[in-house]
């Protein structure tokens, strides 16, 4: 079966399962995360990663060898008291936070970062209404 024909959660459920171990336990809690702070968030499959989106993109879900990528498409206009963001600092528009094995992942800090991609992907601008 050709991935096209599974649904997005069934193939992150798939990718969690791949990849096992501490990335895999991530990976899925990140994922119930972002599903608690935005119950009706979208689960896509784009560059065979998990997409999470609401009106737009807010965040994608990497694994790599040291670290799970959680990558904001908005990050740099996200307000971050928390200091969440410790990856890919020096764009101008995605931040990402790499969570290594054995790190502790602050869920209220993550909540409110999911919540404000929310906000920033559902407001309308003044400047792009059309009168």
């Amino acid at each position: 079966m050709e991935n096209s024909d599974k649904p997005a959660s069934q193939l992150i459920d798939e990718r969690i399962a791949e990849l096992g171990g501490w990335r895999g336990e991530t990976l899925a809690r990140v994922r119930a995360i972002i599903k608690q702070a935005d119950p009706e968030v979208v689960e896509e499959w784009k560059w065979r990663v998990p997409v999470w989106s609401h009106a737009g993109i807010i965040c994608t879900g990497e694994a790599y060898k040291s670290a799970v990528k959680l990558t904001f498409a908005k990050g740099a206009a996200l307000e971050d008291p928390s200091g969440l963001f410790n990856s890919s600092l020096e764009g101008n528009v995605r931040r990402a936070i790499d969570i290594s094995e054995g790190e502790t992942i602050d869920e209220g800090a993550l909540k409110a970062l999911i919540r404000a991609a929310v906000a920033l992907n559902t407001a309308k601008p003044a400047a792009r209404r059309r009168s």
